[in-house]
């Protein structure tokens, strides 16, 4: 898989996406990251890629010249499966949609900024919007690692156990079940004797009941969804 993102902060995605699972994936080559700074693509002698908006708005925009030249820079040298707008009023991102995203090849990600970005980019460039919650950021580099992270930790061989991220939260539309590691007691705090017994179908049960109660008290919300799709 190849991810390119364009933005005008660069050195912010640094962080994300040079340590722990992300690059390990990377150093085994399940996955390329490429980040394009947007001025290169300005033909301002500034390298600005903001300006007023139109009916006297407040807050600058990004530019459409420079976000189409970086998009058909892009785009000339492959196909893309999804262009990604990162928006706060864009499709919420969830589990079902990292999933999605694992299973293309090539995806480009734009780093919404500034006040916004002008319409016609949304119009005519991008194929989606996606938003990681209802509040507003200074810009969309974040949401792009965020993005980054979640789809790339679902790609085969990047999580030594394949079955971990299975069984992560969102996957069946629970919560994950409380889990537990030695010592089995601590301070008079024991582990359920289920997870001990050994017996797999008790523990599978055991672990069914407490996604669905988790879920019941903190997600409820969740449960709506699933009984909704039956």
């Amino acid at each position: 898989m190849r991810i390119d993102i364009i933005t005008v902060l660069p050195d912010l995605l640094k962080g994300p996406i040079d340590h722990s699972i992300i690059r390990r994936a990377r150093d085994k080559g399940l996955i390329e990251i490429h980040v394009h700074n947007l001025r290169e693509f300005s033909q301002d002698k500034h390298r600005r890629v903001d300006d007023y908006a139109f009916g006297g708005d407040a807050g600058m925009v990004m530019c459409i010249e420079p976000i189409d030249r970086a998009i058909t820079h892009l785009t000339a040298h492959r196909k893309y499966d999804e262009i990604i707008y990162t928006s706060p009023d864009g499709k919420k991102f969830n589990q079902q949609e990292a999933n999605r995203l694992a299973l293309v090849e090539n995806i480009m990600i734009l780093c919404g900024h500034y006040k916004g970005i002008d319409q016609r980019v949304r119009d005519h460039l991008i194929t989606c919007e996606i938003s990681i919650g209802d509040f507003v950021m200074t810009g969309g580099e974040l949401a792009a690692a965020v993005i980054t992270d979640s789809v790339t930790r679902l790609l085969p061989g990047t999580i030594s156990d394949g079955t971990s991220a299975l069984t992560d939260s969102f996957q069946d539309g629970l919560l994950a079940p409380p889990i537990y590691t030695r010592p089995a007691e601590f301070k008079g705090w024991a582990v359920p004797e289920i997870l001990l017994s050994g017996h797999a179908a008790k523990i599978a049960d055991w672990k069914h009941e407490k996604s669905l109660e988790r879920t019941r008290l903190l997600r409820p919300d969740l449960l709506d969804k699933k009984s909704k799709n039956y």
